[in-house]
């Protein structure tokens, strides 16, 4: 599931590179042209909208990029970016021999697992069936001979089909491909790990489907295709075409990193050359890049704005969106991203105390007179712990049986309504 994938790191101290080029002048004129519009909205809006507490969307002052001008510009690598061949990848296994202790940290995280094939998946194998009745269809989940089937009957008739794909680690539960003739489809029901059971997968209409086809599940584009695989699996775009067949299950060393034949190449040979200039460092972007890099899969603000609008408590899922509509973001500090509290290469943290050290590099307990100006912030009148509780609300989103972090960091005022 895309709400599985979480991403962080320390800020690094070096220079951010340039890793835009020229982009293709149809594509700048639309995305001016939607700048521009939203601007002027806002100008002429703002203020009567702001009466009604009703939120606006604003441009950030460093303008997100949707993903798919990031891909066309980029001079190096880009998340989702396919355009390397397959013997320009090299497995993380490779990696290991230089970078040990971070390569085991990372096989902890979600994102290390955020595929894996259908029969693969730990939570077939630790139920025996799973049921949902859904008008008048009735679904099952069950392994037989060792495939993930999913059955889907009406009292008349049914359907079964094999699963391919797992996707999600199961955190907060697990969504499900399965293939038909030559199309990918996406299962109707995904599993939800807090209820322990299956529901409507995200993003799909919970109205009652109207044949048992549809039932079963939607079939999916093919650019729905190639980014959702794009997101979950590492090396399923080569030269610009999808290739499934070679994969490496979950997001790798080199979904963000890049391919690293010519890395490790230099590295074997210890030629005078680093071969560190041979592959991509995600911590050398500047602070719009460095968000935008991490919204390749979690959805940029230009993303949800121009390509993937979601009105509503629903966008909650978008943390890059919801960052950069913090008043930290707008103000323009360098240290405000995603990696400010969020380390790439460690499992996500969930003890809320384990996040005051980042806030507190800004927001210092320090009175303000006695700080610097360049590190000057408003300090909480309320506590100096467990910060992300107030100024980082969690929310419940309607059928998806979790809560989710709103990365919209600002101070919650009694019963205001959710900040679009």
């Amino acid at each position: 599931m895309r709400d599985e994938l979480e991403t962080n790191r320390n800020v690094p101290s070096s220079p951010p590179v340039k890793v835009c080029t020229a982009v293709s002048q149809g594509k700048r004129a639309r995305i001016l042209f939607f700048l521009f519009t939203l601007v002027l909205g806002s100008i002429c809006l703002g203020v009567g909208i702001a009466a009604e507490n009703h939120a606006v969307a604003q441009v950030p002052e460093e303008a997100s990029q949707p993903t798919t001008l990031r891909i066309e510009d980029a001079a190096g690598w880009w998340p989702t970016k396919g355009s390397a061949a397959k013997e320009q990848f090299v497995g993380s296994e490779a990696c290991i021999r230089c970078h040990a202790d971070k390569s085991a940290r990372y096989a902890g995280t979600a994102m290390a697992h955020a595929a894996v094939s259908a029969e693969d998946s730990e939570i077939a194998q630790t139920h025996d069936v799973l049921r949902l009745q859904v008008g008048p269809f009735n679904y099952e989940f069950q392994s037989v001979q060792g495939k993930n089937i999913l059955k889907v009957s009406d009292g008349k008739g049914s359907v079964s089909v094999p699963l391919s794909w797992s996707f999600g680690v199961g955190h907060t539960g697990q969504t499900y491909l399965y293939e038909q003739n030559g199309n990918y489809y996406e299962a109707h029901v995904s599993y939800y790990s807090a209820v322990r059971a299956l529901d409507i997968t995200p993003g799909q209409s919970r109205s009652i489907p109207a044949t048992l086809e549809s039932a079963a599940g939607r079939r999916m584009s093919t650019a729905e295709t190639e980014l959702c695989f794009g997101c979950h699996t590492t090396g399923s775009m080569l030269k610009e075409q999808f290739d499934p067949g070679g994969i490496s299950l979950g997001v790798s060393c080199e979904a963000c990193h890049g391919p690293g034949a010519s890395h490790v190449t230099a590295e074997n040979l210890g030629t005078a050359q680093p071969g560190e200039s041979l592959i991509f460092n995600p911590a050398r972007l500047d602070r719009a890049a460095s968000v935008d890099f991490c919204g390749a899969c979690h959805r940029t603000w230009g993303d949800v704005l121009t390509l993937h609008p979601a009105s509503g408590i629903f966008n909650l899922r978008f943390a890059p969106y919801r960052l950069e509509n913090s008043k930290c973001w707008k103000q323009g500090d360098g240290r405000i991203t995603c990696l400010a509290c969020h380390d790439p290469h460690q499992p996500l943290s969930h003890d809320t105390a384990s996040y005051d050290s980042a806030c507190l590099r800004c927001h210092s307990t320090t009175p303000p007179a006695k700080q610097s100006a360049s590190i000057a912030a408003a300090t909480c009148r309320v506590a100096a712990k467990n910060c992300v509780t107030c100024h980082m609300p969690k929310y419940e989103l309607p059928g998806l049986h979790s809560s989710f972090t709103d990365h919209h960091i600002r101070v919650v005022r009694g019963q205001a309504p959710y900040p679009e």
